[in-house]
């Protein structure tokens, strides 16, 4: 419990978690050196699954297009005839069998992962591919697990508040390519790629969509060409294939070439990864589409500014009524008002909605997000007016009334949480939740 006096005199009381205090009063080392020593008694219990060379294990890391990469990886490796295992923030996989990730954390705990290395391993799995988040590395759950490829898709600042800094964020992110020697997968268009250049491997293979001049001259860099937005998809050129994807989004392009250049690396015939990728459709959350007529409503997980703009920009042609909030109560609250601004350029009305909250009062994390929607700034309109907004902290109530809002051929664009099966809101208490089934039921009952 913390007291602190206010101003006129009254004492304000806090009640702090276990976490809360452990991170406030426990030193920084007593803390690593517990999360070390879980991870290592989770690899002694499975009996170091994840050490060795029988199986070819993957990490996708960054800020953005984690899952998707993941997603498009294993589906190659599925194509080619390999048996593979995967973890995402989406689901878990083990040859045909799969299941979905509740867990509600992108990189599950050490015991969790320890576990599904060794169910992998006795499923005779040739490739795992994991997502390796920076809280992750923080905490150890990548140590045990010799990765023999690693993944860079592109980075942004996330979690800044409890990394102390980007930088620090960044640092997390690159100990995975530290402790990778054979294999480097990176988005050389993005502008902290040089950081993840300087670190050593084997075999690099560099990708990007923006004719750069080339640096590394023994390695080959895959540059993406002839991309475009259709109404069902996104196509580009990659040589002298074409490949037309059925997910939607220029940075979908990026995450084909990712998963194209771990074929590549495995010897995968490119034939091979035109097939899976064009067979792929949008995975749960990520810009799914939960209908096209008479309004098309998108459902999405970015709770970024890069992945928010990103989002609007796929759909800046069409007339969007936008549904937001700020993901994480307690944490990142610098990005609030960047997302509101990002929302005030792209779309034609928006509600500032409810997320995960957790301890802290959703209507100051939207009034934060608001503070940016009253400012006078230029917007996305040729006549510069702002667009109309309106609070509504119920999420369910939020996503009925941008759908009774939109006129046929419009579109609802709900972000944020895309496919998480839970809202987490104060003293750790969590409610089931769906924005696509809500979605869907609000469809319904108004067409």
């Amino acid at each position: 419990m913390i007291i602190s006096f206010l101003s006129n005199g009254y004492i304000k009381l806090k009640i702090m978690t276990i976490k809360e205090l452990a991170r406030k009063f426990v030193p920084k080392f007593m803390l690593r050196a517990y999360h070390f020593g879980w991870a290592l008694l989770g690899a002694v219990i499975f009996n170091f699954p994840g050490m060795g060379k029988k199986m070819e294990i993957i990490g996708v890391t960054g800020t953005s297009g984690k899952s998707t990469t993941v997603d498009f990886i294993t589906r190659i490796l599925d194509e080619n005839g390999d048996k593979v295992a995967s973890i995402s923030s989406i689901r878990f996989k083990i040859g045909e069998k799969e299941w979905e990730n509740k867990y509600k954390m992108t990189m599950p705990g050490r015991f969790v992962i320890q576990k599904f290395l060794k169910q992998a391993k006795n499923a005779e799995c040739k490739f795992i591919v994991l997502e390796v988040t920076s809280e992750g590395i923080r905490q150890f759950r990548h140590k045990f697990i010799d990765f023999d490829c690693a993944v860079f898709t592109n980075l942004s600042p996330e979690h800044v508040e409890s990394h102390g800094s980007f930088e620090n964020y960044r640092n997390e992110k690159l100990k995975l390519f530290r402790a990778t020697k054979n294999i480097h997968i990176i988005n050389t268009d993005d502008k902290n790629a040089k950081y993840f250049l300087d670190t050593s491997a084997s075999g690099i293979y560099l990708f990007g969509l923006k004719p750069v001049e080339q640096s590394h001259g023994i390695v080959k860099r895959m540059l993406a060409e002839n991309v475009i937005a259709e109404k069902d998809g996104v196509s580009f050129k990659l040589q002298t294939i074409n490949y037309k994807l059925q997910t939607f989004g220029e940075f979908n392009v990026y995450n084909a070439l990712a998963a194209i250049s771990v074929a590549r690396a495995y010897g995968i015939a490119d034939e091979i990864s035109k097939k899976a990728l064009e067979k792929a459709k949008a995975i749960s959350g990520r810009m799914e589409v939960v209908a096209a007529n008479p309004v098309k409503v998108v459902v999405d997980y970015a709770h970024t500014p890069d992945q928010l703009e990103a989002v609007y920009k796929t759909f800046k042609d069409e007339k969007m009524i936008c549904v937001l909030g700020s993901c994480g109560g307690g944490r990142d609250k610098w990005k609030r008002p960047i997302l509101g601004e990002i929302a005030k350029k792209y779309c034609k009305e928006i509600i500032i909605t409810n997320e995960d909250p957790y301890d802290e009062n959703p209507l100051s994390i939207v009034k934060e997000i608001e503070s940016a929607l009253s400012s006078r700034h230029s917007t996305g309109f040729d006549d510069g007016a702002s667009p109309k907004h309106q609070i509504i902290l119920d999420r369910r109530e939020a996503i009925e009334t941008a759908i009774k809002l939109a006129k046929p051929g419009e579109v609802v664009i709900i972000t944020g949480k895309g496919s998480e099966p839970w809202m987490c809101l104060k003293n750790n208490r969590k409610i089931p939740w769906d924005d696509r089934k809500i979605a869907r039921d609000a469809l319904k009952n108004n067409y």
